[in-house]
C-alpha cells in the first residue's frame, strides 16, 4: 500500500511541475549538471526539424485568443502574433500560392488542447498548445541554417538559427529572420 501511495504522489507531483523535452531525453540542466533548468517549460532538441504553427483561415476566425498567441494565416500567408488585442504581421510579403493540401482535408477539433505547466489540468486559456507557467519559457528547435537544412518546410515552421542567432520562420514561400 505504501508503494502505491508513493507512486501516486510521485506521479501527481511530476504532472503538477511538468517540464517537457521533445526530441531529447531531458530538459537542459543548470551549471551543476544535476538540476533541470527551472526556467524551461517546453524544450525541443537540436536537429533539422522546426515547430509548425497552427494554420488558421484568417486572423478574424481566431476567437478567444490571448496576447502572445502566434498563428499562420493561410489567407494572406503570414505569421502573426496577438499583441495588445491586435494582430501584428511577422512575415515578409509572400507572393505565390502556398500549398495547404496537407491541412485542407483535416477536421479541426475546437476543444483539442495540450496544456503544459503547473496549472495544465485546470487552465482555460484557448489554444492548441498552451504553456501555463508564468515563470518558464519555451525553447524552440535549434539548428544551424534552418533555411538550408529543413527539407520541404511546411508554412508556419519556426526554428532558432544557431549560426545567425535569429528566429527563422517559413511563410510558405520565403524564410524570414528576426532578432530581438
Amino acid at each position: 500500500m505504501k508503494k502505491l501511495i508513493v507512486f501516486i504522489l510521485t506521479s501527481v507531483s511530476v504532472y503538477c511541475f511538468s517540464q517537457v523535452a521533445i526530441g531529447k531525453s531531458e530538459i537542459t540542466k543548470l551549471a551543476d549538471n544535476i538540476t533541470p533548468n527551472p526556467s524551461i517549460s517546453l524544450e525541443f532538441g537540436d536537429g533539422n526539424k522546426g515547430i509548425v504553427l497552427p494554420w488558421v483561415t484568417s486572423e478574424g476566425s481566431v476567437t478567444g485568443a490571448v496576447n502572445g498567441t502566434i498563428i499562420y494565416d493561410i489567407t494572406d500567408k503570414k505569421v502573426k502574433y496577438l499583441k495588445s488585442g491586435s494582430w501584428f504581421d511577422l512575415s515578409i510579403d509572400a507572393n505565390g500560392a502556398v500549398d495547404t493540401s496537407l491541412q485542407d482535408p483535416l477536421t479541426e477539433y475546437s476543444n483539442a488542447k495540450v496544456a503544459i505547466g503547473t496549472n495544465g489540468a485546470t487552465d482555460s486559456t484557448p489554444g492548441i498548445l498552451v504553456l501555463t507557467d508564468t515563470d518558464k519559457a519555451m525553447v524552440l528547435p535549434k539548428m544551424a541554417s534552418p533555411h538550408l537544412n529543413i527539407k520541404n518546410p511546411t508554412p508556419g515552421t519556426m526554428a532558432y538559427d544557431t549560426n545567425k542567432k535569429q528566429l527563422a520562420i517559413y511563410n510558405g514561400t520565403n524564410w524570414s529572420f528576426w532578432k530581438p
